[in-house]
């Protein structure tokens, strides 16, 4: 299940770090990190999704 939250990490980071936590601090803070810059976001995501 985490290949399918990281490939869908790669293509909507906010949805990835939502499918692995929920509403919460990290949801947010990617979604600050993903409109800053897409990269960002991506490797917060999947940083978030290999922590777990």
């Amino acid at each position: 299940m985490d290949i399918v939250r990281i490939i869908i990490a790669v293509i909507l980071p906010p949805l990835g770090v939502f499918l692995q936590v929920g509403v919460g601090k990290h949801f947010w803070l990617n979604i600050l990190l993903t409109l800053l810059g897409y990269v960002p976001g991506i490797v917060h995501a999947v940083y978030i999704i290999a922590r777990r």
